[in-house]
């Protein structure tokens, strides 16, 4: 979901033990899908090694700087904006700021607005009403739309290493959660949620 604008999972953050906030039930105890536990450290990949390699990532905190060496380094041929408002009070973040950055780096953009939370589930993200936002994020996944750009999303990361984007740091939270599930179990991706390094510039 989009935290931000209703008003990036770390990688290395070893989850609590037990139930957490923000925890959905697995996709298998709801749908049949069976749940898969992401990779949770992403070491430099290069754009041939990162081949059958699902990224996400979220910007909450980041420099936008930061945020391109990251998808950089991580060898990311497209950048998928899973956004459903891609604006942002961050500097850099809005879509076509942040669209223009990606690609003088070398880095493909996308914008799936299809996929993003709508604001009924914003607000629930927002009130930490996890059940309520987690049922609101797989019936906006279920529509036709969500399903043509599902499949759009799959093809390009077919084509070569590409990154889901939104807001929250942390990708237990983030609907980008949920879609890369999706993605990984129709398609066989390997998932890694990238966390930004922070240059202190």
């Amino acid at each position: 979901w989009e935290g931000e604008v209703g008003i990036g999972r770390t990688a290395g953050v070893s989850p609590a033990s037990g139930m957490r906030p923000g925890r959905p039930r697995s996709r298998g105890e709801r749908s049949g899908i069976p749940h898969l536990t992401p990779t949770l450290s992403a070491p430099q990949w290069t754009k041939a090694s990162g081949e059958g390699v699902l990224f996400s990532l979220g910007y909450e905190k980041a420099r936008l700087a930061d945020v391109v060496a990251t998808l950089a380094a991580s060898g990311i041929v497209t950048l998928i904006d899973v956004r459903d408002r891609p604006i942002s009070r961050r500097p850099g973040f809005s879509k076509h700021q942040l669209a223009t950055a990606v690609e003088a780096a070398g880095i493909g953009y996308l914008h799936l607005q299809a996929l993003g939370t709508p604001p009924e589930g914003r607000e629930a993200g927002r009130r930490r009403e996890w059940e309520r936002f987690w049922g609101i994020v797989d019936q906006k996944l279920a529509s036709a739309e969500a399903e043509l750009a599902l499949q759009q999303a799959a093809a390009v990361a077919r084509e070569g290493a590409s990154c889901l984007l939104c807001y929250e740091a942390d990708w237990r939270v983030c609907h980008r959660r949920r879609i890369a599930e999706i993605l990984a179990d129709r398609h066989g991706f390997t998932l890694h949620h990238l966390s930004v390094a922070d240059s202190g510039g």
